[in-house]
């Protein structure tokens, strides 16, 4: 299954453990494939780094590194007219666009409002484990 993760989420699951962080502990054990487009990367350093003046203890740039060299990279897709309610998040489904990806995984109410853009399912990370499940059974192959 191919994935986008909200920056919410990745930054959520550099700086604290909990359901986000579940998301990323999911990817390595490669149950899904992460992809990302360099917008959207730069957008997960960026918030990482501002977050990281409040929670000094916690380094992101390991974390950061390994997302840059292990999820799969995309050029962002053309979305035409803005698509989200927030601008902002309309990377977020460029992303999803061009890897042809199946979830967005988000906590971003404006992302979650859409459903299911596209024929993308927009999941928070506490229903990404099931999402995953229904993948891997034998009827969701």
């Amino acid at each position: 299954m191919t994935v986008v993760l909200d920056t919410s989420v990745v930054v959520s699951a550099i700086f604290w453990a909990g359901e986000s962080r579940d998301c990323l502990a999911a990817w390595a054990k490669r149950r899904f494939q992460l992809t990302v487009t360099a917008p959207v990367f730069a957008e997960y350093a960026a918030v990482a780094r501002r977050v990281r003046v409040k929670r000094p203890e916690a380094n992101p740039e390991p974390w950061l590194k390994w997302i840059e060299r292990k999820a799969k990279v995309f050029e962002p897709a053309p979305l035409g007219k803005p698509r989200s309610r927030d601008p902002d998040d309309d990377p977020m489904l460029s992303c999803a666009l061009a890897s042809k990806g199946e979830v967005i995984v988000s906590k971003d109410k404006d992302l979650l409002v859409l459903q299911k853009p596209f024929g993308i399912e927009i999941l928070t990370p506490r229903q990404l484990p099931s999402r995953l499940a229904q993948e891997e059974s034998p009827r969701g192959r």
